[in-house]
């Protein structure tokens, strides 16, 4: 059995992370600093790749990091097979806080050759969205109005009935 090495852990189940497989993790680094509010919460490299733990530093007591990956050519542990980009439907969502935020992100995105789908009004639990692709493919949903927060807040005791 291995040591322990981390001196801070859960006390209870808990949603941590989500990971992806990447090719260039700067670029990586670069598309996610410049399209959503995630920044650089810790690098690490080894033998066998490197990877970056992406976070929303607002969110400090409730933390959910994205883990970008890449391999070292030679060196993934899961080859043969193929790291499939997140895609067409599912996706990581960011719900933003209005509707021309939406279609600032649209236009943004199609500025940058990005833009997948969207700007569009969906039936009331999506909202109004769009989708760009990250530099390895992934769906990034932008979203207004969807309702996600909301009813996980109210169904959590967070918000009143």
């Amino acid at each position: 059995m291995s040591e322990v090495t981390h001196t801070v852990g859960p006390s209870r189940p808990t949603w941590t992370h989500l990971a992806i497989a990447v090719k260039d993790v700067e670029a990586t680094i670069a598309w996610y600093e410049n399209f959503t509010h995630l920044s650089v919460l810790a690098r690490h490299e080894d033998v066998d790749g490197k990877n970056v733990w992406l976070g929303d530093k607002s969110a400090k007591h409730n933390p959910f990091i994205l883990v970008a990956g890449q391999f070292y050519e030679g060196h993934d542990p899961f080859a043969p097979s193929p790291h499939m980009p997140l895609g067409p439907f599912a996706h990581i969502g960011i719900e933003l806080p209005s509707k021309t935020d939406i279609d600032a992100m649209a236009e943004k995105g199609r500025e940058a050759g990005c833009l997948a789908y969207g700007p569009v009004q969906m039936p009331k639990e999506i909202g109004y969205i769009c989708f760009l692709k990250d530099p390895d493919g992934n769906t990034i949903e932008f979203s207004y109005d969807q309702g996600v927060l909301e009813e996980a807040k109210r169904s959590w005791g967070v918000l009143p009935d």
